[in-house]
Order: structure tokens, then sequence, then C-alpha cells
């Protein structure tokens, strides 16, 4: 496997929606690429990055701003993200 095919196969990998033997050849390229490994890594933070921030609370007077100015009536309820996203 190259590198083309290994970033092409990288969401499937990192959502675990590949096949076993895909996943291996993609490892087996991973354990002796270091750009592409470097590559997959970044993506992985990324993800955890976003999942992280995406859970933050976003201040009541932001979220009354944006409310108003997009024309939708301001909640103090909390709708929280789904778990796992």
């Amino acid at each position: 496997m190259n590198c083309d095919e290994t970033y092409k196969g990288m969401y499937l990998y990192l959502d675990k929606e590949i096949t076993v033997w895909r996943r291996w050849k993609i490892t087996r390229h991973l354990d002796r690429c270091p750009p592409c490994s470097r590559g997959f890594d970044f993506e992985l933070e990324l993800r955890e990055v976003i999942m992280t921030r995406s859970r933050e609370r976003v201040p009541d007077d932001l979220r009354r701003r944006i409310a108003e100015a997009i024309g939708v009536e301001f909640s103090d309820e909390v709708n929280e993200p789904p778990q796992g996203l």
C-alpha cells in the first residue's frame, strides 16, 4: 500500500468502518511511513479537539445575541450535544 492509498482510506480507518484486511494493510504502512503516521496522528488530535470544544458551554450572552441576529427566540435551556460526537 502506498501513501495515496493510505490517505484515501484514512477516514474509514479512523472511523473503524473498514475491513480487517485493509485495516491491517494501512496499519502496516503507518508503521513504516513516518509522514503518513504523523498525518493520521494529526487527524486524531484534531478530532479530539473538536469533540472537546463542542462540549464547552457557550455563554448565554453570546447565545442570546446569535438568536437575535438570526431571528430565533432565545431559550435558557441547555441542549447537550449527543454522546459520542
